[in-house]
C-alpha cells in the first residue's frame, strides 16, 4: 500500500475543482482509505489458501488487468525506451514486488492489525532516508522530533520493554522492511523517473506489469503452482489486486491531481485504524493496549515528519 509521499515531484499540479465536485473527492478519499485498510485483511485471508508468492502474483495480475483496462479506455500507450523500462523495473521491485511479497510472508505469523500499523511507518522511513538521499530535503526540529516520536511509537506497539513478548520477530521485521521499501522506491522514482513526459497511468501500468513479470519468474521457483483451488482465498486475492492495487492506484493519482499531494497523503493515517478495526472485528484478532497506543504515537510522529517550512 504505497503512500503518496513522493508524489509531489511526479504528479500534475492540482486542478481547481468545481464546488459540486467537493463531495466527490471526499468520497473517493474515504473509499481509498477503506480499500487500503482492508488490504491487510485480504492478504491474511489469501495466505490461508495460497503461498505468499502466489498471493502476490495473483494480486499483481488482477491489479495489472485493471490498469490495462484503464489504459485501453483512455487510449494510452506504454512508455518507450529501454533505459526508461530499466528504471521502471527497479521501481516496480521496490514499490510493488518486494513490499507486497514481504507483507504476504509477514502475515503468515503476525496479525493483520500489526501489519497495517507497520505500514504506517513508511513516512518515518521516508523522512530518515530523504535526509541522506535528497539534499534538497532539509530537516527541521519539528520533523526530527516527529521521527523520534514515531519510532518511539513503533517500540510501544512492539512492547519493547517486555522483550517483544508474544510477537514473531521475523514476521514483524518483514512488515517493517516492506514499509521501508516504499520510500526507497519513491526516492528512486524522484531521481530517475521524474519528468519523463509520460502519463502517470501509462507509467504505473508499465510498473505493475513489470512487477507481475518479476513475480511470474520467482513464484514457480520458490512456491510452485497451487495444487487445489481455495475459493474464498482466491476471491480475497482478486479483491486485493483489482481493488487494493488497481483501483486504489487510479483513486490515488486522481486525488493528488485534484486536491494535491498533501491532502491526498492524509490517507496514510487512516489505513492502520481501518486495518486494526477490520482485523479485530472480522478476523477476531486480539488487541493489546500497546497496539492502539503505539499506533497513535506512530501516526503523530509521521504527521510531524510531513510538516514543511512555510513557503517550502
Amino acid at each position: 500500500m504505497s503512500t503518496v509521499t513522493a508524489s509531489r515531484t511526479q504528479s500534475p499540479a492540482p486542478a481547481a475543482a468545481p464546488a459540486r465536485a467537493r463531495l466527490d473527492w471526499r468520497l473517493r478519499f474515504g473509499a481509498l482509505s477503506l480499500i487500503w485498510g482492508f488490504s491487510f485483511l485480504l492478504i491474511k485471508v489469501g495466505t490461508d489458501g495460497y503461498a505468499p508468492f502466489q498471493v502476490t502474483l495473483g494480486r499483481l495480475v488482477f491489479g495489472s488487468a485493471v490498469l490495462a483496462a484503464a489504459m485501453a479506455v483512455k487510449r494510452q500507450r506504454l512508455p518507450r525506451g529501454a533505459r526508461l523500462w530499466g528504471h521502471m523495473a527497479v521501481a516496480a521491485f521496490f514499490l510493488n514486488a518486494l513490499p507486497f511479497s514481504l507483507f504476504a510472508y509477514a502475515e503468515l505469523t503476525i496479525p493483520s492489525t500489526l501489519a497495517g500499523i507497520c505500514n504506517a511507518t513508511s513516512p518515518l522511513w521516508g523522512m530518515a532516508l530523504s535526509l541522506v538521499a535528497l539534499s534538497e530535503d532539509r530537516p527541521t526540529r519539528v520533523r526530527v522530533a516527529g521521527l523520534g516520536l514515531g519510532f518511539l511509537g513503533v517500540l510501544t506497539v512492539l512492547g519493547a520493554w517486555q522483550g517483544f513478548h508474544g510477537l514473531d520477530a521475523r514476521g514483524t521485521a518483514m512488515a517493517l522492511l516492506a514499509s521501508l521499501s516504499y520510500p526507497v522506491g519513491w526516492i528512486y522514482v524522484r531521481r530517475k523517473l521524474a519528468g519523463t513526459g509520460n502519463s502517470h497511468l501509462s507509467m504505473t501500468g508499465a510498473q505493475l506489469m513489470l512487477a507481475t513479470l518479476q513475480l511470474a519468474v520467482v513464484t514457480p521457483l520458490f512456491a510452485g503452482f497451487p495444487t487445489h483451488v481455495s475459493v474464498v482465498p482466491l476471491l480475497a486475492i482478486a479483491a486485493l489486486g483489482a481493488l487494493g492495487t488497481g483501483l486504489a492506484v487510479l483513486l490515488q493519482y486522481g486525488l493528488v491531481a485534484e486536491v494535491g499531494p498533501t491532502t491526498a497523503q492524509m490517507v496514510t493515517y487512516f489505513i492502520p485504524v481501518i486495518a486494526t478495526a477490520a482485523g479485530v472485528a472480522i478476523l477476531g484478532e486480539t488487541l493489546r493496549w500497546t497496539t492502539p497506543v503505539g499506533a497513535i504515537v506512530v501516526l503523530a510522529g509521521a504527521a510531524l515528519t510531513q510538516v514543511r517550512r512555510r513557503g517550502a
